[in-house]
């Protein structure tokens, strides 16, 4: 396993193209500059020991040359020890709305950016806790599989909008039932599902599909954001400004959270009601819950004793360059005898 440290500086590798077409700019140039003064076999004659190959060798060290050197900046490290640690933990899955209506303002900034700030301070003051992100509209899609690497959680999260998921509508059904079978240890007794929305457009048989995850062990908590007043959804188009989505009739559409659906899923799902509005208060409670469940041991593994390799790029940069130093651009016996670019049968026939 490896690492690398500094891949920004990968970006110097540009410099390596601009290197060969400068080459082969000059040897043009040369070309062209040497016929204006006299014939071309008047030249091969006056040097019979200058190489085209040993010039494109010398060129092709300089490059190789470059490269690792370049590559020695990222100071890329290998991983030497494969460890197996042992942690203790609960595994969520978040169950993000991320239907349209979920783009009303009646909450500020909206009611997605709310969601995502209660879900990314969670994730902030998780443990060794396991996370997964399952996102739905119409249809649930799973955004994230279960991880320890909270960093590439909240990464995935920021990224979640309407438009990941090809229909609109709140399927919480879909995503309740997608979440059964996110949970992939079997030895874990305390599974949590929380499903961050609206309560808006849902599915009939979603009370069924709680009482199913339920037997499977799973805790479904649902985090409302909205208010019982609601408020239009905004459709940004590009150059026309902020409009608002309108029904059939042409009347602004009025989306208002669903409280009491929101309410019967976390009955039947062995779980609670949260009011997602106060984000310090939701979160608190989030994590109050959390902090009592049983955490239940599991095993990762990973590389360590990560060391340095950035010296034998450094190394192999430095011979390539030696070897262009003294590499010289006349031909040698054994490249004659090859006569790679045909140059003596040439000069022959002219």
């Amino acid at each position: 396993m490896y690492q690398i440290e500094e891949p920004t500086y990968f970006i110097y590798l540009a410099i390596i193209p601009v290197i060969f077409v400068l080459f082969l700019l000059v040897l043009w140039w040369k070309k062209r500059t040497q016929k204006q003064f006299a014939d071309i076999n008047l030249i091969e004659k006056l040097s019979p020991e200058k190489s085209t190959f040993k010039s494109f060798l010398k060129i092709t060290m300089v490059i190789f040359g470059f490269a690792f050197l370049i590559i020695s900046l990222t100071n890329p490290k290998m991983g030497t020890k494969l460890e197996t640690i042992k942690r203790q933990g609960v595994d969520i899955v978040f169950a993000l709305d991320v239907s349209k209506s979920m783009l009303a303002e009646d909450i500020a900034p909206s009611r997605l950016d709310k969601a995502k700030q209660i879900i990314t301070k969670i994730i902030d003051n998780l443990g060794s806790d396991r996370v997964g992100i399952i996102i739905y509209a119409g249809n649930s899609y799973p955004l994230l599989p279960i991880t320890t690497d909270h960093a590439a959680a909240k990464m995935f999260l920021q990224n979640a909008n309407p438009n990941m998921v090809s229909s609109q509508g709140t399927a919480i059904n879909e995503a309740i039932e997608k979440a059964i079978t996110y949970y992939d240890n079997e030895e874990q007794t305390n599974r949590f599902l929380f499903i961050v929305s609206d309560g808006e457009d849902h599915e009939e048989n979603t009370i069924t599909l709680a009482k199913e995850a339920k037997k499977e062990g799973i805790k479904i908590y649902t985090v409302g954001v909205g208010t019982i007043e609601g408020g239009p959804i905004p459709m940004r188009n590009i150059g026309r400004g902020i409009s608002y989505k309108k029904d059939s009739k042409g009347e602004v559409v009025i989306t208002k959270m669903n409280e009491e659906v929101l309410k019967n899923i976390a009955n039947e799902g062995n779980g609670a009601y949260i009011n997602g509005n106060k984000t310090q208060q939701t979160i608190k409670s989030i994590e109050d819950l959390l902090v009592k469940a049983e955490k239940s041991e599991f095993e990762t593994k990973q590389f360590s004793d990560y060391k340095d390799q950035f010296q034998w790029f450094i190394g192999f940069g430095l011979l390539f360059l030696i070897i262009d130093v003294l590499l010289l651009e006349k031909k040698t016996k054994w490249i004659q005898k090859l006569n790679l670019f045909n140059q003596t049968n040439n000069s022959k026939n002219k």
